[in-house]
This record gives structure tokens, C-alpha cells and sequence, in this order.
């Protein structure tokens, strides 16, 4: 069976609103949570996944098209 991911739709802000509420999620979560982050935005689909991995937590990408980014954030010990 699958796991059931946390969703954060970010697909109607534009750069910079997409970080700033990963950012807020952040604040909540705990090692190893994971969550699914979905993006629209050409700017944040560039800059969020790498400052997702400066940060410390494993990115991986789950699907990407023209249109959308969609991917897995699992929370490492550095937020």
C-alpha cells in the first residue's frame, strides 16, 4: 500500500508565495515527514527545490510536464 502524503498545492502563486508557505510548513513539521508540494510557477520550480536540499531535506521529483512540478519533500534534521 502506498503512503498517504500531505499536499501543499502551490500551483496558483507565483515566486515568491510558493517558499514562503514551504517555509511556514516547515515550521511545523518533524524529521522525516514527508509531504507532497506541487508547483506552477517557472521561478519556484527552479528555486524551491534547491534551497529544499541546502536546507538539508531529500527533494525527489515525482512528475514534471510544461505546466506543473510535483514533488516529495521528506523533512530532514536541519528545519
Amino acid at each position: 500500500m502506498e503512503p498517504q502524503w500531505e499536499q501543499l498545492d502551490l500551483t496558483p502563486w507565483r515566486c515568491p508565495e510558493p517558499l514562503i508557505r514551504v517555509k511556514l510548513w516547515l515550521r511545523g513539521a518533524q524529521p522525516g515527514q514527508s509531504l507532497r508540494i506541487l508547483l506552477a510557477d517557472s521561478g519556484s520550480r527552479q528555486d524551491i527545490p534547491a534551497w529544499l536540499r541546502r536546507q538539508g531535506h531529500q527533494v525527489l521529483c515525482l512528475q514534471e510536464s510544461d505546466t506543473c512540478l510535483s514533488l516529495q519533500l521528506v523533512v530532514g534534521t536541519s528545519s
